[in-house]
């Protein structure tokens, strides 16, 4: 099966920004929902965003929602996570993930495809 391939992570200072990207096969993005979930050293995998697979319907977790954006593509079969006014707290391994069906999702057992992971370190 063609893997969710993310991209994008790195270093960024508080109050910067980065873009993740999460390319996939059309079979994998087609019709589907699709997220961005992160896992902070030490802890649990956390739900970030998600978006529906027309793109009209968001959803973010609380500690990101109105810094973080989730975007589509799904002519390029890519899902974008637009991050901007980082804060330490974001220092995380960023995963994609497909959704079961084609709407949003906030728990991890409705995915059913994830990649490998991007890490994300902000410094203060």
């Amino acid at each position: 099966q063609v893997p969710l391939v993310e991209s994008g992570g790195g270093l960024a200072q508080a109050g910067g920004s980065l873009r993740l990207s999460c390319a996939a096969s059309a079979r994998t993005f087609i019709l589907k929902g699709m997220g961005w979930f992160r896992q902070p050293p030490g802890t649990e995998r956390e739900f970030v965003a998600g978006i529906d697979w027309t793109g009209t319907i968001t959803n973010y977790a609380d500690s990101v929602k109105g810094r973080f954006t989730i975007s589509r593509d799904n002519a390029k079969n890519t899902v974008y996570l637009h991050m901007n006014n980082l804060k330490p707290e974001d220092t995380a391994l960023y995963y994609c993930a497909r959704g079961r069906n084609a709407s949003i999702r906030t728990r991890g057992g409705d995915y059913d495809s994830w990649g490998q992971g991007t890490q994300v370190t902000v410094s203060s």
